[in-house]
């Protein structure tokens, strides 16, 4: 019988990671990989990174910088929660709630859909106490909170703050494409229901690369200054990019729904990467061997590269990365 399987494409992007169980590799992970290097020029490139992608919640810095153009005051934890995905610990809610009531808003004005808490901790913790999926648990609450404020601030519809017509959602347009170096290849929504716009990893590396690069007292540097000194409101007490912007200094990092990731260093050599099948067991092993090509030598780089995988109640392999 003549096989009908077509030959790999040489478009298919290469292998990232490997799932790898009792010595046996039972699967794949595939994506893009861009490094660049402190002066902005490409080290490293895996894949295409120049195609466009949704960076998803790794947008949320420049979603954060575009408030602030706006004219919204914020520093320290207000501005690290406002480009957040935060995991629903106590410490967020509370200040989403508090942030909301200081320009006279309340829970029931955000438009993030109903969820848990992200932080499966948290999550179980928040069910076995009564609660239920509320706007306010979301993990992009903060974000929509900030949304929210500047928009009251300047007088603008806060039912329709959501719709890509809204001013701050165009503003938010113009400084993904300025920071990113490259204009916006595709407009879509994100699971929150706020805009996205996609860029390539080259692009969102540029963009990482721009924020810690920026001038003191801009509004790129204020949200890259704010989330690295206050990383636990940026992700949560369990999360990645929060031990790795508190244990190295000047890092900032933020990863997106999809495995998407994005960091840059306080130099300005920085990465981004999509794994294609937006499997999240991979973006730690990914991450910290991309962090290992970026030199970056601290212990957290091997904590967050651990990935191991169980058979009953024995560790009996692990996600690794493949390049």
């Amino acid at each position: 019988m003549t096989s009908s399987i077509a030959p790999s494409s040489p478009s298919v992007p290469p292998v990232l990671a490997e799932v790898v169980r009792s010595g046996f590799t039972e699967g794949h992970h595939r994506g893009s990989l861009v490094v660049l290097a402190a002066d902005g020029s490409v080290e490293r490139a895996l894949g295409d990174p120049a195609a466009p992608v949704f960076p998803r919640s790794s947008n949320k810095p420049m979603q954060a910088a575009a408030i602030l153009r706006a004219g919204l005051d914020l520093s320290g934890e207000r501005l690290a929660l406002a480009a957040a995905s935060h995991s629903g610990e106590d410490f967020h809610l509370a200040l989403v709630r508090t942030m909301l009531a200081e320009h006279g808003l309340k829970p029931a004005d955000l438009q993030t859909p109903p969820d848990l808490p992200l932080d499966p901790v948290e999550a179980e913790a928040y069910l076995a106490a009564g609660g239920v999926r509320e706007p306010l648990t979301m993990n992009c609450s903060g974000k929509h909170a900030a949304m929210l404020a500047v928009c009251v601030r300047n007088g603008w519809d806060t039912a329709s703050y959501l719709d890509p017509a809204h001013p701050l959602q165009r503003l938010v347009g113009e400084v993904v494409a300025e920071a990113a170096g490259e204009p916006v290849a595709a407009l879509g929504t994100d699971g929150c229901g706020a805009p996205l716009m996609a860029v390539g990893l080259v692009g969102l590396a540029r963009a990482f690369r721009a924020f810690v690069l920026a001038e003191p007292g801009t509004a790129e540097r204020r949200v890259a200054d704010a989330m690295r000194a206050h990383p636990e409101y940026v992700a949560g007490t369990r999360r990645p990019d929060t031990w790795l912007m508190r244990e190295v200094p000047g890092v900032l990092s933020k990863m997106g729904a999809e495995a998407v990731q994005a960091v840059a260093l306080p130099d300005g050599r920085a990465l981004a990467f999509k794994i294609d099948d937006g499997a999240t067991r991979a973006l730690g092993p990914v991450l910290a061997r991309s962090l290992e090509l970026l030199g970056v030598d601290a212990p957290v780089v091997s904590r967050i590269g651990r990935a191991p995988l169980t058979g009953g109640d024995a560790v009996v392999g692990e996600v690794r990365a493949a390049f």
